[in-house]
């Protein structure tokens, strides 16, 4: 998020999204209408002029020209533009690190071992906080980051115990805030952020590509599955991304349908329209 917003803390941005998510579902429902300003900030029963400030102050931008980019021209434009940036992104390889809002991310997978051990001493510590897109859960390990969710915590930690039946987990709401920060809120010099994956080689294969689309920039399942030399694989793309436990920092956000459609999304379209709009409007394009 820019530096320069009013709207400073985790909890304050997260708050903010509760109603920037209610004006795109609005939008959304009423799209033929074009509703302008006004209408929308009468349907949320704010201020128009409170409206203005709030969107400004969460996207860096104003509403008209941060919802511009929720149409479906707009998608369809980003994504032919995208098709020969995803080829010369993906060019250099798979196994390296990856771009997120100028963060640079380093990814490491769980071994077949350390998945039949159960996690088995291993700590991970977990916690729940406010993000600039709502409540998140968060679990991370001395390698790194292995759950970032927007679920409740009671859960997502139902889950984390399936999946690790043997690890130590520690509630540890602090340590997840200040994770929550590092992921959301980067600064320049940041240190690299660390992602533990756990997936088949071709879900991880999915989810390295998915770190090569630039912020603001859209691709296609069919555009990931040719770019990975497996142009019939759209479909297994697709399941790879729906079993991607990292919201956000592995950006499936970032691929929609060939028709422009932003389809169905684990964490809510709304979340995935304003992660695609946020990226676009701070890109300033």
């Amino acid at each position: 998020m820019p530096s320069d917003l009013p709207i400073h803390s985790a909890a304050s941005q997260s708050e903010a999204y509760a109603t920037i998510a209610q004006a795109i579902r609005f939008l959304r429902e009423h799209a033929r209408e074009q509703p302008d300003l006004a209408v929308l900030a009468d349907a949320l029963g704010l201020s128009s002029f409170h409206l203005q400030r709030l969107f400004s102050a969460w996207a860096g931008v104003s509403p008209k020209r941060f919802l511009q980019f929720l149409s479906k021209e707009e998608a369809r434009r980003r994504l032919r533009a995208s098709a020969s940036v995803l080829d010369a992104s993906l060019a250099s390889g798979l196994s390296g690190p990856g771009r997120l809002h100028d963060l640079m991310v380093t990814c490491e997978a769980v071994t077949p071992g350390e998945v039949a051990q159960g996690g088995a001493g291993l700590d991970i510590l977990y916690g729940c906080g406010a993000t600039p897109f709502g409540e998140a859960f968060v679990a991370l390990t001395s390698r790194g980051i292995c759950r970032l969710e927007f679920l409740a915590e009671e859960a997502a930690l139902a889950v984390l115990r399936e999946e690790w039946p043997r690890a130590r987990l520690c509630h540890e709401p602090g340590a997840a805030q200040r994770t929550l920060n590092a992921a959301f809120q980067r600064l320049p010099g940041s240190a690299p952020l660390h992602l533990l994956l756990r997936g088949s080689n071709f879900q991880i294969q999915v989810w390295q590509a998915l770190l090569r689309i630039p912020p603001g920039d859209l691709a296609s399942y069919g555009q990931i599955a040719r770019a990975l030399g497996k142009p019939q694989a759209a479909r297994a793309v697709g399941s790879a991304i729906g079993a991607n436990t990292l919201a956000a920092l592995i950006p499936c956000h970032r691929v929609i349908r060939e028709s422009g459609d932003f389809s169905d999304y684990r964490w809510g379209i709304e979340r995935k329209q304003a992660l695609i709009a946020l990226e676009a409007a701070q890109n300033r394009l």
